[in-house]
């Protein structure tokens, strides 16, 4: 395994990464648990609009297939985040036999009301950030500005976990976009070789920051997959203190 600003090695689980000056945490699915709160709200949706419907149990796994493809267009510049958000509704209308609405963006916006009322930190997030404080923190997210600011506060980490960055603010750049990770460190006044990242995506959270020198370690809450070699895994937040020397 290739070295990275002399503190890279082959670790196991619990090995220690090198010392890093700053930190930069995932948003969701790492501080905020995204997933229930997408799931519950696009089920509450569904039964507002249908009641009983025979596929309610689905909805949640169909909303979630919808999420990545249309992010993506978005972060590649093919539409706007309001036209992504429409785009979702639509194909999810469609899908389950629904009329599509006339107002799409009144239509997300009750959506998106719901998701809200759902949001919740993890239960190990406040503790993980407390155990890296000596460290400069950020948060590097591919979601919205404004919506990402407005988890940090509804979760009770504003103030906590330094600067949110997104693309918005980091010249179009969004994970896994080498871009991302340079302008997040930069934003942290240090190199890509003095930070590390905890997320649970792999591909974006891990390999993309290591692509350009960047520490990372990877958050795998449930154990449940297989994960790549040579990086450090934990299931909690509250491992930190384990594999990131201080």
């Amino acid at each position: 395994m290739p070295r990275r600003g002399g503190h890279w090695s082959r670790w196991s689980s619990r090995q220690t990464v090198g010392v890093y000056k700053g930190l930069l945490f995932d948003l969701d699915g790492t501080l905020l648990d995204h997933r229930a709160a997408a799931n519950a709200a696009i089920t509450a949706w569904l039964e507002a609009r249908a009641p009983g419907h025979p596929r309610l149990a689905e909805a949640a796994a169909s909303w979630e297939a919808l999420e990545e493809p249309h992010l993506a267009a978005w972060h590649a510049g093919e539409c706007t985040w309001q036209e992504q958000r429409r785009r979702r509704i639509v194909a999810f209308c469609r899908e389950f036999g629904l009329d599509v609405p006339g107002d799409l963006d009144t239509a997300f916006a009750s959506f998106a009301a719901h998701y809200r009322r759902n949001w919740a930190p993890y239960p190990d997030a406040a503790a993980g950030v407390a155990t890296v404080r000596g460290l400069r923190l950020g948060v590097l997210t591919n979601g919205g500005q404004t919506m990402q600011e407005a988890k940090v506060r509804a979760i009770g980490l504003e103030g906590l976990v330094g600067p949110v960055l997104t693309g918005e603010v980091l010249g179009g750049h969004y994970k896994p976009s080498p871009g991302a990770y340079t302008g997040a460190a930069e934003a942290l006044g240090l190199a890509p070789e003095e930070v590390v990242l905890v997320g649970d995506d792999i591909a974006k959270d891990v390999l993309g920051p290591a692509a350009v020198g960047m520490g990372a370690v990877w958050l795998d809450r449930h154990a449940a997959q297989p994960g790549p070699d040579g990086f450090p895994r934990i299931t909690s937040l509250t491992e930190l203190s384990l594999v990131i020397r201080l």
